[in-house]
């Protein structure tokens, strides 16, 4: 499966913006889809996933309450929604494509979309 995120930009911190991540391929609803992001200087950190069927979703601890990921089978397309963003957001978000089940580490994707650059400004 091949990924393309987009959605990002420059926002002021309070902001939102939205990610979109649309995946090729007929077998998207059969993957776990995640967010990740990777800030200047720091390793890449998981941000959420959802399950293939949209029944469960998990985020890390720095953003729940803020941001919302959200997935349309039927468009191949995942997203996330960040609300009230910080300049701590700042980072290039990747969405990534693993297993059905729930995962949160980066190595249990395997396939990943090419990034996309928010910068939050203070």
């Amino acid at each position: 499966v091949q990924l393309q995120a987009s959605g990002g930009g420059l926002v002021q911190a309070g902001g939102s913006l939205r990610l979109s991540c649309e995946a090729s391929g007929r077998t998207f609803n059969r993957y776990g889809m995640g967010w990740f992001r990777q800030a200047p200087g720091k390793e890449r950190e998981f941000v959420a996933v959802i399950s293939s069927s949209s029944s469960t979703t998990y985020y890390a601890d720095s953003v729940k309450g803020r941001f919302t990921i959200s997935r349309d089978n039927a468009k191949n397309t995942v997203y996330l929604q960040m609300n009230s963003l910080k300049p701590d957001d700042t980072a290039v978000y990747y969405c990534a494509a693993g297993s059905v089940i729930i995962r949160t580490s980066a190595s249990d994707y395997p396939y990943w979309g090419q990034g996309t650059l928010v910068t939050v400004s203070s």
